[in-house]
């Protein structure tokens, strides 16, 4: 499929190069190409554009700002999708925050424009993507493992490898079995307890969730996974008991 873009960078000579990298990619369409955030706005409401190649630093409005703008006009229809090209990395949070596709790091190379560009036609590939044909109803199989935004891409994450998830501030650490570097995801504990299987994880504290198959030992206020204790907290003492009572 043929995707429709447009270029946006105050810098003429960045912009003139991400426009070479639009017109030589044979699915990329560009329609347009703007000194500026606003002049890219007003673009954006005269012509349908899938993809945005689009700076970070700009004046009057930075492209995170414009990516706002299109998020909260947007709502639940589905608009122009972001790749950020920058020349500083300070922002790859900022624009994760925004749901971007991709960050492209300048200087870049036409490899790396097309990388991007490749994961971008993959997206709207998927999303329009024909409905199956409606199949007679069975019995749902379990469910074994659920699929974390982790920096730009969905990543698989197993139950059986869940050892316990730890909440902080804007993210949640995955801890597995078997691996010594959590995964690192920019999400809510709360979200991902909805995703969990409540006979599989339990949330024992403001800060921790557990895997029950991995405990390894507990008393009435901590639970022992490995050489790590977890505390348990009052909030969540109530079904914790219930727990223990099955040890008991």
């Amino acid at each position: 499929m043929n995707l429709n873009c447009i270029a946006v960078d105050d810098e003429p000579l960045a912009l003139g190069l991400v426009s070479v990298f639009i017109e030589k990619t044979p699915f990329l369409n560009l329609l347009g190409k703007y000194s500026s955030a606003v002049e890219a706005l007003q673009g954006l409401h005269d012509q349908k554009v899938d993809l945005i190649f689009l700076d970070i630093q700009m004046p009057d409005l930075t492209g995170i700002e414009l990516a706002r703008v299109l998020g909260q006009a947007q709502q639940s229809s589905i608009g122009p999708r972001i790749i950020f090209t920058t020349a500083f990395n300070n922002f790859a949070i900022e624009g994760y925050k925004v749901d971007a596709l991709d960050y492209l790091l300048k200087p870049f190379n036409y490899e790396e424009f097309l990388r991007a560009a490749n994961k971008a036609k993959a997206y709207f590939e998927l999303i329009n993507r024909p409905a199956a044909a409606p199949t007679p109803p069975a019995d749902k199989p379990e469910e074994d493992s659920l699929f974390l935004k982790v920096e730009y891409q969905l990543v698989r994450i197993a139950f059986k490898d869940v050892l316990y998830i730890e909440g902080l501030k804007d993210y949640v650490k995955v801890h597995l079995q078997g691996s010594t570097k959590p995964i690192l995801s920019l999400t809510s504990l709360k979200a991902l307890e909805d995703k969990l299987p409540a006979r599989k994880f339990m949330r024992v504290h403001r800060s921790f969730i557990v895997s029950l198959d991995k405990i390894s030992s507990l008393t009435r206020n901590s639970i022992q996974i490995g050489t790590v204790t977890i505390p348990v907290s009052d909030q969540y003492k109530d079904a914790f008991n219930v727990f223990l009572s099955k040890w008991t």
